[in-house]
């Protein structure tokens, strides 16, 4: 009985905790690029790095409130900046809009042309933001770093293993709750989430209606600035803020928004867990788990880790690719890219 409790922990420091707050940075993410492909009908190739921009924004923020002696106790001082960090992606972006992408929705140009000028965009968000605050890592998290520690657990509950919970990874997953639960009444409930659906439906339809067209591309903008720099800042707070790691997550984001179904929210918040969750369990080392559940002779020597970590960007691309071949719309039938 010991055993197995041992080995409840062990998984739930290692593998549940860390996916459910990985999932719940990627399902943030996955939100904003399922958004803009749903309503703006393009795959924005610069997502990441407006996660990293907003972040960044944020960071300088928190730098300047620690400056001045401002914190929030126990909490980290990038809640109050975060506001800040918002403000500016969304700025940002909506300048983006009107001199990018504008254009090409007035003359009509195809998705592809769309997906090119994402990726011109995310060049030079990325250079901008290397060079404002340079490639390096930032911590950028005060505050009390853990709820309970490791060691706290084991002298509390006596057992051979520890489990530690980290407060970004509390706020992680509040504010990922929190958050959905705000879209999702405001997609169901206000007269311009219900616009913004009317206008991803059926563009003509929708401005035959009267719906602005404009206004539901300023609110969708909006919402993805948001959420990126949200979704930015608390990974930047669980893990450290370095540009070319928002770079990276591109690619299981986009994995997350096609798995659930780009354009259906609720798939993108499911497409985020299971990615999230097959990239940690499959470069997870169950060498203790084998040693706790295993008789002594049947022990292992080695690791037993399914993958190296190395792989990790990988799982999301298998996965991806899989789906892609095998139900093109996703779980929860999306558009199909």
């Amino acid at each position: 009985m010991t055993d197995a409790l041992n080995t409840l922990i062990l998984m739930t420091n290692f593998v549940f905790v860390p996916g459910l707050v990985y999932g719940s940075q990627l399902a943030l993410g996955a939100l904003g690029i399922t958004l803009v492909f749903g309503i703006l009908r393009f795959s924005n190739f610069a997502h990441g790095d407006t996660m990293a921009f907003g972040t960044m924004a944020t960071i300088f923020a928190t730098w300047g409130l620690q400056a001045a002696g401002v914190s929030l106790g126990p909490l980290p001082t990038a809640l109050l900046a975060l506001p800040v960090g918002i403000v500016v992606t969304v700025l940002f972006l909506l300048l983006t809009d009107r001199l990018v992408y504008r254009h090409y929705r007035i003359v009509r140009a195809k998705p592809i042309t769309f997906l090119m000028a994402s990726i011109g965009v995310m060049f030079m968000m990325n250079g901008l933001i290397r060079f404002i605050i340079g490639p390096g890592d930032q911590i950028f998290l005060d505050g009390e770093r853990f709820v309970f520690t490791a060691r706290e657990f084991k002298r509390w509950s006596g057992m051979d293993e520890g489990l530690a919970l980290r407060t970004s990874q509390v706020l992680t997953v509040v504010v990922a709750i929190i958050l959905v639960a705000a879209l999702f009444w405001f997609l169901a409930r206000t007269k311009t989430g219900k616009a913004m659906r009317a206008y991803s439906d059926n563009e003509v339809l929708a401005r035959l209606s009267g719906i602005d067209p404009d206004r539901v591309v300023r609110m969708t903008w909006i919402i993805a600035g948001a959420l990126a720099a949200i979704a930015g800042v608390l990974y930047g707070l669980d893990k450290s803020f370095k540009p070319f790691t928002y770079f990276q997550l591109l690619l299981p984001m986009f994995a997350a928004a096609i798995v659930g179904g780009l354009g259906k929210p609720i798939g993108a918040i499911v497409g985020g867990y299971i990615i999230a969750f097959s990239e940690v369990m499959l470069t997870y080392a169950y060498k203790k788990v084998g040693g706790y559940l295993l008789p002594e002779e049947w022990r292992p020597d080695g690791l037993m880790q399914l993958l190296s970590t190395d792989y990790k960007f990988a799982i999301s691309f298998v996965i991806l690719v899989v789906v892609l071949l095998v139900r093109p719309t996703g779980i929860f039938r999306g558009k199909v890219v």
